[in-house]
């Protein structure tokens, strides 16, 4: 791959990128600070502005491999501080927090999808980059939401479970949180390599997040009249 090549594969990751990352963080400060707490409020993390919310290596660096390499696109973002304490009722409140960043990330990707309708009034070059940047939006955005909303701390739908379950099964799935990470690098990572050397397909991450991708994919698509 050239530097042209990289270039122009920068020019249509990005934006879906940082406007995907900046909502899903935004989001989560907007919704704590609607229901009680402005921690991430008065830290200026209810902002839509990127440098706010990026990891210099979960956000830019690591994804950025991943692409070029054509791998797993994995990253993180600077985490939204939370004072669960202080929201009106913590409980019910820290699923709508958590709840939130996968919302929007949902809404960008309808958003998107609609955009794809308008590519056909830019110029062909131009039509071509727009239309990529909204399709990478697309499948950023659904990938985000579907993978956030894993029942597993510290991902916001293992803080939606915390909040579902049973006093005592949401205690001890919230113990996992500080184990979390490093079950998602197996999960992702480490299970599909041990599965190839013994022949057996282990990609757990295609089978959680992979297929409704997909699925979510035709549907908005369908919605929206493209297909």
């Amino acid at each position: 791959m050239d530097i042209n090549e990289i270039l122009y594969l920068a020019s249509i990751w990005v934006l879906p990128v940082l406007l995907a990352i900046t909502m899903h963080e935004a989001a989560h400060g907007w919704a704590a600070w609607k229901l009680g707490d402005d921690t991430a409020k008065l830290q200026g993390r209810v902002t839509f502005n990127p440098l706010s919310h990026i990891d210099m290596f979960g956000t830019i660096i690591l994804p950025g491999l991943l692409i070029t390499l054509g791998g797993v696109l994995f990253g993180w973002a600077k985490p939204v501080p939370v004072n669960f304490s202080r929201l009106g009722h913590p409980r019910r409140d820290m699923m709508l927090v958590a709840a939130a960043g996968p919302a929007i990330n949902i809404g960008l990707a309808v958003v998107s999808a609609i955009g794809l309708h308008f590519v056909q009034f830019l110029s062909p070059d131009a039509g071509e980059w727009a239309a990529r940047n909204l399709i990478n939006s697309i499948n950023l955005n659904l990938l985000l939401a579907i993978f956030n909303m894993l029942p597993l701390p510290p991902l916001d739908g293992g803080r939606v479970a915390v909040g579902i379950l049973p006093y005592k099964l949401a205690v001890q799935l919230a113990k996992l949180e500080r184990y979390g990470l490093f079950i998602l690098i197996g999960l992702i990572f480490i299970l599909p390599m041990a599965g190839r050397e013994l022949g057996i397909d282990l990609n757990i991450f295609r089978w959680l997040v992979g297929v409704p991708l997909e699925f979510l994919r035709g549907v908005l698509l369908n919605a929206v009249g493209l297909i």
